[in-house]
């Protein structure tokens, strides 16, 4: 089932994000992802991707990390992540 993942990350600079993205898309987007957009909100950094699974989702976690650890980026906590199923997706 595709679901709607929004993770907030405390503390994240917009640098920090483009850090961490540019390792994380090195190759090719992670498998599954089937659509992704980030943005600041305060002091936080906010992500909002639709995923063709939770497991899908859960596969990609292992290279984001290592993504954070090899941009040198350690947030201010941990992050908080909300899923949310999805009924359908329209393309324009």
């Amino acid at each position: 089932m595709t679901v709607r993942i929004h993770t907030r990350i405390p503390g994240l600079s917009q640098e920090q994000f483009d850090a961490v993205h540019k390792f994380v898309m090195a190759a090719e987007p992670p498998k599954g992802l089937l659509f992704h957009s980030s943005a600041p909100d305060g002091d936080d950094w906010v992500v909002i991707d639709f995923w063709e699974s939770r497991q899908a989702y859960d596969a990609a976690m292992p290279v984001v990390q290592k993504a954070i650890e090899s941009a040198g980026v350690t947030p201010k906590g941990p992050p908080s992540v909300e899923e949310f199923p999805v009924y359908e997706i329209v393309r324009a």
